[in-house]
């Protein structure tokens, strides 16, 4: 039922933002993680409330399940200062320090270094705490994942490396980028354990990342991760996803990890179909008082482009 409900808020929550960003009531770029929603839900089931998050610029979803106010998303989006990121992060750099999460970054595999450097600090502290660190099938061909990968594996940094493998890279396939199609062998090359899963069922991430969380916080290292999902819209907004075909993504609707979820719950009687129904108005009810937050909200005065630049309040080298 949690699972139902916390996937349910993402796609309702990235259903109206899109539909606000073709109204220009949301600019810039917007990267929607429709069809994925399975690849945070059973996670965050399966991690404790300490553990740091850090993922690319595909990153509403994540927020959302740990626990962020859809009113501060709605408002980052609209760039107003009562966003979570004061406005100043737009869509692809959520932040949400209360619940954990570092981060949403733009840089194509620049978190994945960050999120050895989290688990690093996290093994150097003795928390007993993990990093869970996702990316985009695309960031597996940059060097610095090679990189963070040795030193993950040398050092055995408590840290669960994640590529979500929707099989595109923007709008390139990953058949067309990368000799090696089965991502989850990149791993292999460091002994690091490795597995695929089938992400669209909240049930194998939950138990994957179950798994791995076990095995890092016993102190034997990192683990690598395949999930193997889908997006139904394009890789932006601004993306017809001419690349596939209509049969292609129709197939992977047919496989919806909301509506296996919900078959689950009707078959075992967990709820009715009625007590779902109620569960999805709520959502409405929560996504449009979001964005009636973040109509009404101020856009961030001029002056708060100086701030939190720099740790030192009174950093003396700013010139106006």
């Amino acid at each position: 039922m949690k699972w139902f409900e916390s996937m349910m808020l993402m796609r309702r929550f990235e259903e109206k933002a899109g539909q606000l960003y073709g109204q220009q009531k949301i600019k810039g770029f917007c990267h929607l993680y429709i069809g994925q929603e399975a690849c945070v839900a059973g996670a965050v089931s399966a991690l404790h409330k300490d553990d740091k998050w850090i993922t690319a610029y595909r990153d509403h979803a994540h927020p959302l399940a740990l626990g962020t106010s859809p009113n501060a998303l709605m408002a980052e989006l609209f760039a107003k200062e009562t966003g979570c990121s004061k406005g100043k992060g737009g869509s692809m750099h959520m932040f949400d320090k209360a619940v954990n999460f570092v981060g949403g970054h733009g840089i194509v595999g620049g978190q994945v270094p960050l999120g050895a450097g989290l688990a690093f600090a996290e093994k150097y502290n003795k928390t007993g705490n993990l990093c869970i660190c996702y990316m985009g099938d695309g960031a597996v061909r940059q060097g610095a994942l090679h990189e963070a990968f040795n030193m993950a594996m040398l050092w055995k940094l408590p840290v669960i490396f994640v590529v979500e493998n929707n099989g595109y890279a923007m709008g390139t396939s990953v058949q067309r980028t990368s000799n090696v199609t089965d991502l989850y062998t990149i791993g292999e090359a460091y002994d690091m354990p490795s597995e695929p899963v089938d992400a669209m069922q909240v049930e194998e991430v939950h138990n994957a990342v179950a798994r791995a969380a076990e095995r890092a916080r016993a102190g034997e290292g990192p683990t690598f991760l395949e999930f193997k999902t889908y997006r139904y819209k394009g890789h932006s907004m601004s993306d017809p996803a001419k690349y596939r075909t209509k049969e292609e993504v129709e197939g992977y609707r047919q496989r919806d990890t909301i509506e296996n979820v919900r078959a689950v719950i009707l078959e075992r009687q967990y709820a009715t179909e009625e007590e779902l129904q109620a569960i999805d108005d709520r959502i409405k009810a929560v996504v449009a008082e979001s964005v009636e937050f973040a109509e009404k909200s101020p856009f961030p005065p001029a002056e708060e482009l100086y701030q939190d630049v720099y740790v030192q309040s009174d950093y003396p080298f700013i010139r106006e």
